[in-house]
């Protein structure tokens, strides 16, 4: 398991692009045949990936979570990025196509993941934090879902919200989790820029063709630095930091937050000081 400490502000300030990239993007976290783990400090947020192509895989503890099992004191939400797969938890099977979301509660002990086929293996995206109350584990399909439509093609940021781990939708302890698709020839994403400290935030990039780019704006509204992102890579939002985007062409990414409260709304809007000045 890979742990990760973040910078505050200060230290955000004096960081290189390599420093950046190593204290608050995770890469190369999808691997063939193998789970993956990143224990990130900030609200004990545990990020991962499975991605099954023979036996199933297995989530298993690991010895910094000082537990019995990996869910004895946490929850965990599951979004599928690829082929058709299937999760089993204590003994009761999910099938999740691609863009299926599954939460499990606190207290599952046994958790698997498999592969419907091995050359189109599913690529399961995970995010898990500390749950003090216990919730059902639920699935919801893609196309169960109702979605919101945002922005517009004039302004390069037509999109649609999906939200499937939220108040009204899959109920959880903590986590929040929802994934939003650009349409064509659109490719900003959360604009206008925004903070909430009283949540962190994980962005999950994917669906990034292989010769195109996303750039990942974080830090101080009035101090923002950029991380170049490929596809399946994740970067991690403290509360103090914005998370917007642009990419080089449309693509999806999944929100995944945890913290003091799950109110989708509850965010600090920014405004710069030209708007400022001409609101006095």
């Amino acid at each position: 398991m890979k742990l990760v400490q973040m910078a505050d502000a200060v230290r955000y300030a004096r960081m290189t692009s390599a420093e950046l990239r190593e204290t608050f993007l995770l890469e190369g976290m999808f691997n063939p045949g193998k789970i993956e783990y990143a224990y990130v400090d900030l609200d004990r947020t545990v990020i991962g990936s499975a991605v099954p192509t023979g036996a199933a895989l297995t989530l298993e503890t690991q010895p910094e979570l000082r537990a019995e099992y990996f869910l004895e004191r946490r929850e965990l939400g599951v979004l599928n990025v690829g082929g058709a797969g299937t999760v089993a938890v204590d003994g009761k099977t999910f099938e999740l196509d691609k863009l299926d979301c599954l939460y499990v509660g606190r207290g599952s002990k046994s958790v698997t993941f498999a592969s419907k086929t091995a050359g189109a293996p599913a690529c399961f995206y995970l995010l898990s934090y500390p749950a003090h109350a216990e919730y059902p584990t639920r699935m919801v399909k893609r196309a169960e879902l109702k979605g919101t439509e945002l922005g517009s093609t004039e302004t390069c940021n037509k999109r649609t919200i999906y939200k499937a781990i939220h108040l009204e939708g899959i109920r959880s302890c903590q986590l929040v989790m929802g994934f939003t698709l650009l349409a064509p020839g659109s490719n900003w994403n959360t604009m206008p820029a925004h903070t909430h400290m009283r949540r962190s935030e994980v962005y999950f990039y994917f669906d990034v063709e292989p010769d195109q780019r996303v750039m990942h704006l974080m830090g101080p509204p009035d101090a923002t630095s950029h991380i170049v992102m490929a596809d399946k890579e994740v970067v991690v939002s403290p509360g103090w930091s914005i998370h917007a985007g642009v990419g080089t062409k449309s693509y999806g990414f999944l929100l995944g937050m945890g913290g003091e409260n799950q109110n989708y709304a509850d965010m600090d809007r920014w405004r710069s000081r030209t708007q400022i000045v001409a609101s006095c």
